[in-house]
């Protein structure tokens, strides 16, 4: 059964991350479960609690649309394309994720991070289109 997405937006505040099915830059340790999924008008809401176990990472992508993400637990670091980090996010921490703007989600401690994803999106759009490698070196 589908939760009403008022229920589902003031539950969570949240964004990040899992590439595409097929990937020129792969995750590794990345696993995602959603949980409520809405489309109202022309625009997808999908709920997804994604779990990065410790050494993981996302993969280098982007979204069509604004990502929310709340650090349910462990420590997120967050790159981008310029391989700066822009934010290092740890339980209790809640981000947004900007359209179109190419990054990477890590684990680099030794738990699991898991986050509650809200991906709003145009309709039809995947939860996260794969990007280039930059060169960062990780």
């Amino acid at each position: 059964m589908r939760k009403p997405i008022a229920v589902v937006t003031a539950a969570f505040a949240a964004a990040l991350v899992l590439p595409a099915t097929a990937s020129a830059t792969p995750g590794s340790g990345v696993t995602g479960t959603i949980l409520a999924q809405q489309t109202i008008g022309h625009t997808d809401y999908t709920l997804r609690e994604v779990t990065i176990q410790p050494g993981g990472y996302t993969g280098w992508h982007f979204h069509d649309g604004t990502l929310y993400a709340y650090v349910k637990s462990g420590t997120l670091t967050h790159n981008l394309a310029d391989c700066s980090i822009d934010g290092i996010f740890g339980t209790g921490r809640a981000f947004t994720e900007k359209p179109d703007q190419v990054h990477i989600g890590r684990n680099l401690g030794s738990t699991p991070l898991v986050l509650e994803v809200l991906y709003v999106l145009p309709a039809g759009s995947p939860l996260s289109e794969d990007a280039p490698d930059p060169g960062c070196g990780f």
